[in-house]
This record gives C-alpha cells, structure tokens and sequence, in this order.
C-alpha cells in the first residue's frame, strides 16, 4: 500500500517536536525590537545627561571666579603677578611739575662805555630791581654819576645813552631826543629832576627846568605841561627795571607793560621789548650827575 502521509501535511496548530507552540498572537522578531528601543532610550539618556554635567563644570567655575576675582589672589596667586615690574605711574617726567626756569639779569657788560653790545644773550628786564636803579661810580658833568633817590626834591640828573656815551636825553622843540649837549643851552635842555612817579611813587618822573614833564604820546617821549589827568600822571610815569648793562637802567611805561624807552634814529620813543642786543643797547641808560 502506498505511502500517502507526505501528501497530506501536519495540521498548522501541531506542537513542535520540543512540546513548544509558538505564539501566532504577535508578528515575529518584535522582542528584539523591543530590546533595541529600550537600549537607544537609555543610550540618549546617558549622553544627555553627560552634556548637562558638561556644561555645568565652566559655569561653575566662571562663578568661583567671579566670586573670588583678582582682588583676592593673596601671596600663592600666579606666580607671574607676584614678579610683577613696579609702577611707572608715580615716577614723574623729569621737570614735569616744575616751572620754568626764571632768567636772571646778566651780570655786567664789560664794554658798556665803548657803546658794544652784549656778547650773551639777556633776560627781560626784571621787575624786582631797586626803585633807584643802581649806581655808578660818581663824577661830574658828563661822567657817571650816583642814580638817586627820586624822593629828594634836588636830583638833577641826565640820562644818557650806552651804546652812544656821547649823547644824552635833550629836549628839542616839543620831543626829546638824543644828541650831543656842546653847548651851555644844550647841556641845560639836557637836565632834568627826577621825582617820584606821578602815577606811582617807586617809580621816576622827569621834570625840566620850566617845570614841564616828559611824557609819551602816540609813543613818542615830548616835553609837556602836566594838566593834572590821570593819563597824563601815567605817561609821565617810568619804572626802573634791571639792564643787562652795568650801572644802567631800562625805563618801563607804567600804562603800557612790556614797553620802555628807548632811541631809535636818536628819537626817544616807547617799544615794545625785543629779545635782541641791539634792542638792549638802544634802551639801557645812565643816570648821571646833571650837566647844568
């Protein structure tokens, strides 16, 4: 009799050989999915978790930092900070704070007598020197005379020139200039009392023989008749400030600081101070014994 049983074959619900049925309820492989789920999950988990405690660590010790701060690095700070090369700051610049240095009147001009010009440079003429201008060594007529107090009501002096010993001041119709004084009228014209500053009393004021006082205008030094003004008191006002020539005298405007007397082309005028030999020379003058 044939063998019919390979065509007809097992019926699907048959046990397996082991006794175990498998399970027909769920698609096949589905634990393994399971399995690899739950193991992403938990990868993601630990990674997200590394980032958080990651990123908290420099905040954390961005806030030490900023608790502490450099301020409070004692002695075991860097090593770098505690090396450090001392503060310029307080090391001032040499002559930073200081003034500058005040000139001093130059000593002596040794051929002041033979009219030359100083060889050095000299200051402005300070405002600190005597009222009477200095002396000189004493003398008649045209020799040098003493300077003089001009608080005596008998000081008749002339004032001449430095760098033209022959020449003094003289007034010539209305102005005063300087020229040669020959003659008796010329060396009368060339005297005049020196007095107290009309505008100022440390300071000098000339007066001539008829009672009239030199006095600039449109600065021009002229012989005029004192109306009793104040601007006239002033013009006629003059301070003695050091010369860098020896035994003379700069004369000062007291209405016009910075400006003195001095010849230019013989004629007395006010100009404004130069800084040059030639300026020092024009304005440097003798106040000697009068020649009337």
């Amino acid at each position: 009799m044939p063998d019919n049983t390979s065509q007809h074959p097992p019926p699907h619900h048959s046990p397996w050989e082991d006794g175990w049925t498998p399970d027909s309820s769920r698609a096949p492989g589905t634990r393994r999915l399971w399995l690899a789920g739950a193991l992403a999950l938990t990868t993601i988990a630990v990674c997200a978790t590394a980032i958080v405690i990651t990123d908290k660590q420099p905040d954390d010790t961005a806030r030490t930092k900023k608790a502490t701060g450099p301020a409070s690095l004692g002695a075991d700070g860097p090593g770098l900070l505690s090396f450090a090369s001392p503060s310029k700051q307080d090391t001032p610049t040499p002559d930073a704070h200081k003034p500058a240095a005040t000139k001093s009147p130059a000593a002596s001009a040794s051929a002041a007598e033979h009219g030359s010009t100083p060889s050095a440079k000299a200051p402005a003429p300070s405002k600190s020197s005597s009222s009477h201008g200095g002396s000189s060594s004493s003398g008649s007529g045209g020799s040098s005379g003493s300077g003089g107090s001009p608080s005596s009501s008998s000081v008749w002096r002339s004032v001449r020139s430095v760098n033209y010993p022959d020449r003094y001041w003289q007034v010539s119709g209305d102005y005063v200039k300087l020229n040669p004084a020959g003659s008796t009228a010329a060396r009368r014209a060339s005297t005049f009392k020196v007095v107290k500053g009309l505008a100022k009393s440390s300071c000098y004021s000339f007066t001539t023989a008829d009672g009239s006082y030199l006095r600039h205008r449109n600065f021009i030094l002229r012989a005029e008749r004192n109306d009793g003004s104040s601007l006239f008191k002033q013009d006629a006002t003059f301070c003695p400030r050091a010369s860098p020539y020896s035994g003379a005298v700069m004369l000062e405007s007291v209405n016009y600081p910075g400006r003195f007397l001095r010849h230019q082309n013989f004629q007395l005028k006010l100009d404004q101070y130069q800084n040059s030999g030639q300026y020092w020379a024009d304005s440097a003058f003798q106040l000697v014994a009068g020649l009337n």
